[in-house]
């Protein structure tokens, strides 16, 4: 019998999160093979949910990341200067990572591996931070913020600025050393001092030129 839409989704969520509640279980990635076998489907209708790993993993990928969206979603509809809102923008996802990894390091990390040996898979959710990330710097540029950059170059130059705390792997190197604090002074930083009218010699900088 054929699945309505929503009962697909929802069936397609349970084994999602049974394949989560597995991999911390067991402290390795669940193969398709062994989700099938776990999941008290046939293979028929399991692979009327799941065509193949890949679908399994972007189901898994949206349980994982629907947190992350959902708080970045509410930073670009908030009323919030442009500081404050590109400072919560990161602050929010951080938090929501370092807790994760507080609870329970070792799932924390597994989970950090399979999005590594997946990246492909999850290079969907990257491009659409990214796509949120240059809606705020368009609301910042029309604040006089980031001048002479283009989007593209200030959307390169912040992520690079603040990489250790979109990446959730920095949490397993790095640890207590990322805090709120340091990230809100890198934040102010980038306000006070990132743009591209320096000259062509020593763009984003104030005193520094890169040698030929």
């Amino acid at each position: 019998m054929a699945l309505s839409r929503q009962d697909r989704e929802a069936e397609r969520h349970r084994i999602a999160r049974l394949v989560l509640d597995l991999v911390k279980q067991r402290g390795t990635e669940i193969p398709y093979q062994t989700a099938v076998a776990e999941s008290g489907l046939t293979r028929a209708r399991f692979e009327q949910l799941f065509e193949d790993y890949d679908d399994l993993f972007d189901a898994i990928a949206q349980i994982w990341l629907r947190r992350h969206i959902e708080v970045m979603e509410d930073v670009l509809g908030a009323d919030l200067p442009p500081p404050r809102k590109m400072y919560e923008f990161f602050r929010r996802r951080f938090v929501i990572s370092r807790q994760r990894f507080r609870d329970d390091p070792e799932y924390f990390t597994i989970v950090c591996e399979m999005g590594a040996a997946n990246f492909e898979k999850v290079r969907s959710y990257v491009d659409l931070a990214d796509h949120y990330l240059c809606e705020l710097i368009v609301q910042a540029q029309a604040d006089g913020y980031f001048a002479g950059l283009t989007i593209d170059e200030a959307l390169s130059l912040i992520n690079q600025m603040v990489q250790p705390y979109t990446m959730p792997e920095a949490l397993i190197y790095v640890g207590d050393k990322l805090t709120e604090d340091k990230l809100a002074r890198i934040v102010d930083t980038m306000f006070i001092g990132l743009t591209g009218e320096t000259g062509g010699g020593a763009r984003g900088v104030n005193t520094l030129r890169v040698a030929s």
